[in-house]
């Protein structure tokens, strides 16, 4: 059974996340089949744009705590969304939390439900959104990003489009979808991909200076006394030692 399900129509190829009983969490399995459909759809001349959807109401609740991915596979896969010949459009209708902000960072467009809604919950848990930050804060209003980072709060779609996380909100996804991916499939492939490269040259210059120290500053942080007690929180369901 596979995590991540393919399907095509005039020039767009869907990934959709398929693992709701976990909440679409950033497993290895889940971050290699995507990495896996995105190669293909690359080479694809008949791939106009790619949309990454999801089953489930969560698009994805961040990296899966009992089987994660090597962070290194992780940055590869959001630095290859950015990089990707072809448009990448986020389609969310639930909840997004922690990594899965990364994925929206890296994707090119993000159209959200009304009701879907958003928090960085990595302070809560010890840590702190390290490797996300490189596609999210070349894109995110600096203030926003302070509070978001800072106080893990959930926000809705309207504040995410403000701080500039998203681009659309929608009371139907795919009804705004619809005209969006057909003047995508109007775009020539070299001009599709040309004019991505000019959008994400400083997000992928943020990739190339600082990976290495975003992956090895994540990784300490997940290896303190503090980050365990907070994990263990998180799946115990109770306030973390610090909480006051």
């Amino acid at each position: 059974m596979t995590l991540v399900a393919t399907a095509h129509e005039r020039g767009i190829t869907t990934l959709t996340m398929d693992a709701p009983a976990k909440r679409n969490a950033l497993s290895a399995r889940l971050v290699d089949e995507l990495a896996d459909g995105l190669s293909g759809c690359a080479g694809d001349p008949s791939v106009r744009a790619v949309v990454l959807s999801h089953t489930g109401t969560t698009f994805c609740a961040g990296a899966d705590l009992k089987e994660p991915p090597n962070p290194y596979t992780f940055v590869a896969l959001m630095r290859q969304i950015v990089a990707h010949p072809k448009p990448v459009v986020a389609r969310v209708t639930g909840h997004v939390r922690a990594g899965g902000l990364g994925l929206l960072g890296a994707c090119d467009i993000v159209i959200a439900s009304s009701d879907s809604d958003f928090a960085f919950t990595e302070v809560r848990i010890g840590v702190a959104p390290a490797v996300i930050s490189m596609p999210l804060l070349p894109r995110m209003a600096p203030r926003a990003a302070a509070r978001h980072y800072l106080t893990g709060e959930t926000f809705g779609a309207a504040e995410a489009l403000t701080d500039g996380l998203i681009t659309e909100v929608a009371d139907d996804v795919d009804t705004a979808l619809a005209p969006l991916l057909d003047a995508l499939r109007r775009g020539s492939p070299q001009g599709l991909a040309e004019s991505k490269k000019l959008l994400n040259a400083r997000v992928l210059e943020t990739f190339e200076q600082y990976a290495e120290d975003l992956v090895q500053r994540s990784a300490s942080l997940f290896a303190t006394a503090e980050a365990r007690e907070g994990m263990a929180a998180f799946v115990e369901r109770r306030d973390a030692a610090w909480v006051r």
